[in-house]
């Protein structure tokens, strides 16, 4: 069976784009922005990315947008629109996955951090990457199984 992963966009970096999105759209009515947080949160819970990608497209079909608001709803916009795994927070929480980095970034600070920030060492993304796959085998307890080596019999013998 092969092994499989779930991309899961983290709730709080949604969020945190969103606001950016709302702060742009309402500058100068901090009230409005939250408003719409609010209601744009709440729409990103049950799954309904494309909800708040139809209001970026609205705050975008407003006229007189300045053209630094309008660059940053662009932006948002993009990033919102680009090919990804549906977003479906409600059907994430029922199968137990975690809606937050947090687990992940805490992995990250103890399998990868520790052993690889150390005084002094300086590494070349090749040999970083060859050392990612030997520490990840030695936490998951396969480090061995990457010295085996199977004797084949010799064709000649």
């Amino acid at each position: 069976m092969a092994a499989s992963a779930i991309g899961i966009l983290d709730f709080s970096h949604a969020v945190q784009s969103r606001w950016k999105g709302a702060a742009a759209w309402r500058d100068g009515r901090p009230t409005q922005a939250r408003r719409w947080l609010g209601w744009a949160r709440h729409r990103l819970r049950p799954g309904q990315p494309d909800g708040g990608l139809a209001d970026l497209g609205e705050a975008l079909a407003v006229e007189g947008v300045p053209d630094s608001t309008r660059d940053t709803l662009t932006a948002l916009y993009a990033y919102w629109e680009r090919p990804r795994e549906p977003i479906d927070y409600a059907q994430d929480k029922a199968l137990g996955l975690p809606m937050g980095s947090g687990m992940v970034e805490r992995a990250w600070k103890g399998l990868i951090q520790q052993r690889f920030k150390g005084g002094g060492m300086r590494w070349s993304e090749a040999g970083c990457n060859h050392l990612f796959h030997l520490r990840l085998a030695w936490v998951n307890g396969s480090f061995e199984a990457l010295f085996q080596v199977q004797l084949q019999p010799s064709p000649n013998t």
